[in-house]
């Protein structure tokens, strides 16, 4: 028998005995309660035909009592349900599936394995809609009045993939706001409006029918040209938004901690990685709707919190992990082993795997290879290890996507079977091949053989390395006196490491100086006071203001940063460094800034509102212009807090003046999150929102008429389809937040690198949010991207965690990849030691004259130093001539 399985939305069937989704760990198989034994008490064949007796029908629960110092909460979410509300025709009509329906449909382990097909009748439909909004923004019973806040970039990831399965599908997206205001989101939702056949569509939606005939599903919305519209789809995708995880009131009262109004937990605004209830911690989505990279470094930081709690503890619980002796088979004749992945749909709906495997067996020296669903995965990362043994395997090319994330597992897999981790190579057919491809399959495929046969070829001139140790000074730098790097500073402190924390200005707090209340009601200048006595107090940090890095050297675990401070200068040593430099405010040159002192940005309006100044709290008509300087061609992000700054000032500027008209023109409302309550409120209170196109922005003039001056704001609104002139008193620019002035130095004297905003670009977006792909170099707050001060907060906790990690140990491994002189072939001419980024090339006298040598503990193998070298005298290690030249052979060669 088969029952509907849950992991795959109840869209397939499976049995009572199954593996519970492909990537499990352990991946094992269970027995469900569908069981007809677990119900009836009838059956039991499944435990006479195993043969190795896994199966023991008589296990009883047990109770195991664990005695901790602190607890983290990370129980995640749970869908909003469309069936409780009957909405949208879910549960009613077979076409109308969610948003976590289709990711179930778009993936190769899904019920219809990677293929985009309509439950009704498996056949692929054509027209797609998404309905944005489900569930959230809403105040009727059953909805959440919140916003998701992952789901506009969901769906595009989802158009944008349907678009790469079928070039033709015409995908409508029905939204009220589209909110692009992650790291990078504006060019996702532009790269998604540019495909052909998408269209973003403004308007609240309603299901009309279900057409008997075809089950195509009727859709009726509003648009203000041409009114009312009907429209059929084949399918409808209802994007569902975020709600609190299963019996929440039952896990707060286990845990003994508060919940807020919409049932997450409750969380301190000066620590939003803390419950109410000490030595208990959050992070995830439990704290509210997020996205993966703020849950990412929200549990590195719950981490940190527990490492300030239980410093004590530190190492006394840990095993070090050991590996079997490595075998010596450098003077052995290659036996490769060649492992292709699907990567889910990635790879597999693009490239032939299964031909590209046949043809991969037919390579010299290739004694096996096979294709994997997964080869990341858990079970398939052993696969490797143990068919190593088992063959004979001397060397192993794995087939599947970028090194950059995942080659260090795979160097693992093989160190496990007691072979030399650098007798791996990886052949990246994913980002190389089947993501730049997707429209020529064929041609993918051969491409695909093409790189695995020069990496195959590679793989045969591989050597062995050593990698080595280096101890680690257990000090940190900050660089960055603002709650960002304050916060981290004080958390690395706390677990017993000493923190040099260096300011460019006079006094610690940045930006947020400027900054006087929050939507949630927090004092930032008290906070703000309060974080810098503690830094100041601490014992263990050492702060220099007024202060300027004019130098910085070493590698990680030990670094040398020169600090000009005070007419002083100091050399300071360290282990790790976190930059946190922080972010400025832009400086409008349009609508009359600068020119007309009724103009304002949010920040000067909000310190006059602080200080009571008559002109803005008792002015009869203020208008806020939003996305002044950014959502442009010159920046091209939203800045994220702006919204939620307009809507805190105007809550404030009606609390003081309930008659005051407020307007806000705006291009899309980014109240992400809780935010929208708030959003909600203004609105309320008769607040204003005026709608308007990047095409058509409102104008500002300056007008005197009957002796009284004022601004005159001409906007065209395209709901009214009237173009609105409005007098006002002031105006306000919710003005784009900027990369800091001296952004690109820091990056130049780390080493690290900037994104095409000039913020600086992390090592990766969802795995690696705080990290540089520079080892030892650490990111948090808005140097990373604007953000709020809980969401800073916890990155600078997040960045913590990872200096920590670094710093609790003795020593770190240095890579073997590293360069080396052959002394025989250098001239001396210094060419290699101008060329080198990092330092590690330096003269030595010897009896044949001058020659460069290559400090490998500096060295970073980016191989520049080779490439200028006019006699080949330097070689990169694990990148020779020979390894290089064989898959260049391999390339143009007929294979």
């Amino acid at each position: 028998m088969k029952f509907p399985d849950p992991f795959n939305q109840e869209l397939s069937k499976n049995k009572a005995v199954h593996i519970y989704y492909a990537q499990a760990i352990p991946l094992v198989a269970y027995i469900d309660e569908t069981c007809l034994y677990l119900k009836e008490k009838k059956c039991r064949i499944c435990e006479s035909v195993c043969k190795n007796n896994a199966i023991d029908f008589q296990q009883q629960p047990e109770k195991i009592e664990i005695n901790v110092g602190a607890i983290i909460l990370a129980p995640g979410f749970e869908p909003f349900d469309p069936k409780v509300r009957g909405d949208y025709g879910y549960g009613k009509f077979q076409n109308v599936v969610t948003s976590m329906d289709f990711e179930r449909l778009l993936c190769a382990t899904g019920p219809y394995e990677g293929e985009i097909l309509r439950p009704s009748d498996q056949k692929h439909p054509h027209k797609i809609a998404w309905i944005q909004c489900v569930g959230s923004r809403r105040v009727t019973p059953g909805d959440n009045s919140y916003c998701s806040a992952v789901c506009c970039t969901y769906t595009q990831k989802q158009v944008i993939l349907t678009k790469d399965h079928d070039a033709e599908a015409a995908c409508t997206i029905f939204h009220n706001d589209i909110r692009s205001y992650g790291k990078d989101f504006e060019r996702f939702c532009e790269r998604a409006e540019k495909l052909p056949g998408v269209r973003f569509i403004r308007s609240y939606v309603s299901i009309a029918k279900e057409i008997p005939e075809t089950k195509n599903v009727a859709i009726r919305y509003a648009t203000p040209t041409d009114g009312v519209q009907e429209e059929e789809f084949d399918l409808v995708v209802l994007s569902v938004g975020l709600n609190p995880p299963a019996d929440v009131k039952g896990l707060a009262a286990k845990f003994g901690i508060e919940i807020n109004p919409h049932a997450f937990c409750k969380v301190n605004p000066v620590n939003p990685l803390a419950t109410s209830r000490a030595g208990i911690f959050v992070s995830g989505a439990f704290q509210g709707p997020t996205d993966i990279p703020e849950s990412v470094f929200a549990a590195s930081g719950a981490g940190s919190q527990c490492g300030e709690l239980l410093n004590y503890r530190r190492g006394k619980l840990d095993q070090k992990r050991t590996y079997p002796p490595e075998n010596d088979v450098s003077k052995e004749e290659p036996r490769i082993g060649v492992f292709v992945c699907h990567c889910g749909a990635n790879i597999g709906r693009v490239v032939n795997v299964p031909d590209t495997v046949e043809y991969v067996r037919t390579l010299p020296n290739v004694v096996y290879a096979q294709e994997q669903l997964f080869s990341c995965a858990t079970n398939c990362a052993r696969e490797i290890t143990d068919l190593a043994k088992e063959k004979g395997l001397n060397r192993v090319v794995v087939a599947a996507c970028s090194p950059r994330t995942l080659e260090p597992l795979f160097r693992d897999t093989l160190r496990e079977a007691g072979i030399n981790q650098y007798f791996f190579d990886m052949a990246n057919i994913r980002e190389h091949c089947s993501w730049v491809h997707s429209k020529e399959k064929e041609d993918a495929t051969q491409k695909a053989k093409d790189i695995v046969r020069m990496s195959v070829a590679r793989a045969r001139c591989l050597e062995p390395l050593q990698e080595f140790d280096l101890p680690v000074n257990k000090a940190a730098l900050v660089v960055g006196g603002g709650v960002a790097g304050m916060t981290c500073a004080l958390s690395i402190a706390h677990q017993g490491h000493e923190v040099h924390l260096v300011e460019k200005d006079t006094d610690l707090g940045g930006i947020a100086r400027k900054l006087r209340y929050t939507l949630d009601g927090l004092d930032v200048q008290a906070y703000v006071r309060d974080l810098a006595k503690r830094v100041y107090q601490h014992a263990l940090i050492h702060v220099y203001t007024d202060a300027e890095i004019t130098q910085s050297t070493g590698y990680v675990g030990n670094f040398r940063t020169r600090v000009r401070f005070e007419g002083r200068v100091a050399e300071v040593q360290h282990g790790a460094a976190v930059i946190a430099v922080g972010a400025e405010v832009y400086q409008p040159t349009e609508y009359l800034y600068g020119k007309n002192d009724r103009v304002l940005t949010l920040l000067e309006l909000e310190e006059r509102i602080a200080r009571g100044d008559e002109k803005a709290v008792q002015a009869e008509r203020l208008v806020m212009i939003q996305c002044v300087g950014c959502r442009n061609e010159d920046r091209n992000y939203c800045s994220r807090i702006c919204c939620s700054a307009s809507i805190k000032n105007a809550l404030k500027l009606k609390e003081i003046n309930p008659g005051m008209e407020i307007y806000i023109l705006y291009r899309d409302m980014m109240t992400y999150g809780f935010s929208e309550d708030s959003y909600r409120e203004a609105s309320n209170q008769d607040v204003k929102f005026i709608r308007y196109e990047p095409q058509d922005k409102p104008r500002v003039e300056s007008v005197q008429e009957s002796g009284r001056a004022f601004l005159r704001v001409t906007v065209a609104d395209p709901i009214l389809g009237k173009t609105l002139v409005i007098d006002a008193d002031a105006l306000a620019l919710a003005a784009a937040v900027i990369p800091s002035a001296g952004t690109r130095d820091v990056a130049g004297l780390f080493k690290v690198s900037l994104g095409p905003d000039g913020f600086f670009k992390e090592a990766h977006v969802k795995l690696r949010p705080v990290e540089f792909a520079a080892d030892g170099v650490y990111l948090c707050g808005l140097a990373h991207y604007p953000k709020h001060i809980g969401e800073t907060i916890k990155q600078a906790y997040g960045a913590a965690g990872r200096v920590v990690a670094l710093l609790s140990h003795d020593t770190v491994t240095a890579s073997g990849s590293v360069c080396e002189v052959n002394e025989r072939k250098c001239m001396g001419c210094g060419e290699c030691i101008s060329a080198c980024a990092y330092g590690a090339i330096e003269f030595r006298e010897t009896r044949q004259g001058k020659k460069a040598v290559v400090n490998p503990v500096i060295c970073k193998g980016d191989g520049l130093c080779c490439a200028k070298c006019p006699t080949g005298a330097i070689a990169l290690k694990h990148f020779t001539d020979d390894e290089l030249m064989s898959q260049i052979d391999a390339a143009v060669g007929d294979g």
